[in-house]
């Protein structure tokens, strides 16, 4: 038996936000609101299982027990991180991908900026280190290889990197000319955007990513628009910390090896 999931178009994108109701995640919210990624469902007219994609991530919602939301979960990218809400469509992953999968943690945080404070976040500016230089990510600094080699997954959720200039953000700190930190919007939504964070090999353990975070998180503030940091390791959690977020909570993600490719 063939089962056929379909690609979600603007106007049912519109009528999903209510099964992701329960998921508190920003990167559902870049695709609800139309910034960025795309969706498949079981059904057109009335889904009863829905998968959101946005970069390497994917959501699923809805009843993971029909044969459609087993054709959702074979839809994959090469390497996915995917992040569900209940016991049974975790049971539902594991049972599928047993044996292609990696189970581990990510840590949420209180998405709220009375716990960020100015004058504290404002503070780690003054420990860059001498040669290096803080600069806010523009169309020159974008386009720089040593910016794309960084992380490719600073620009790649979005359209181009012109695309990227005109709706992301971001700082670098450059040696020698060379884009050796950053901090990033790794995706956008309505009132706000997702971090991405990443330092060159070479310079890590100078407070890099901690200055380049702290010169995005104020502009943010700045701006009205909130900074929110979901932390991947404990690493990301003690940093996060120190520049003032509060733990929420820490849920299971699966890393899925490429089976099907979307």
């Amino acid at each position: 038996m063939i089962i056929t999931i379909y690609k979600v178009d603007e106007n049912l994108r519109k009528k999903l936000f209510s099964m992701f109701e329960n998921m508190d995640n920003t990167m559902i919210l870049s695709y609800l609101q139309g910034h960025m990624g795309h969706a498949w469902v079981d059904d057109l007219e009335n889904p009863t299982a829905v998968q959101v994609v946005v970069g390497d991530f994917l959501f699923y919602a809805g009843n993971p027990n029909t044969k459609g939301a087993e054709e959702l979960l074979y839809n994959l990218p090469e390497d996915s991180l995917v992040i569900v809400n209940t016991d049974e469509w975790k049971n539902r992953i594991e049972t599928i991908h047993k044996g292609s999968i990696e189970k581990f943690k990510r840590y949420a945080f209180k998405k709220n900026a009375k716990y960020l404070h100015c004058e504290h976040i404002q503070s780690f500016l003054k420990a860059l280190p001498e040669g290096y230089e803080l600069k806010k990510a523009d169309k020159t600094l974008a386009y720089d290889p040593s910016f794309q080699e960084l992380s490719e997954d600073f620009t790649s959720q979005f359209e181009s990197i012109d695309d990227y200039i005109n709706r992301g953000t971001g700082y670098c700190i450059l040696y020698d000319g060379q884009v050796v930190c950053g901090a990033s919007s790794y995706s956008i939504y309505d009132d706000g955007i997702e971090i991405e964070i990443d330092t060159h090999p070479n310079h890590r353990r100078k407070g890099l990513a901690t200055i380049a975070a702290s010169a995005l998180i104020l502009d943010c503030l700045d701006r009205g628009i909130y900074p929110s940091w979901d932390a991947a390791n404990l690493q990301s959690v003690n940093l996060a910390q120190k520049l003032g977020y509060v733990l929420d909570d820490a849920y299971d993600t699966y890393y899925i090896r490429n089976i099907r490719h979307i």
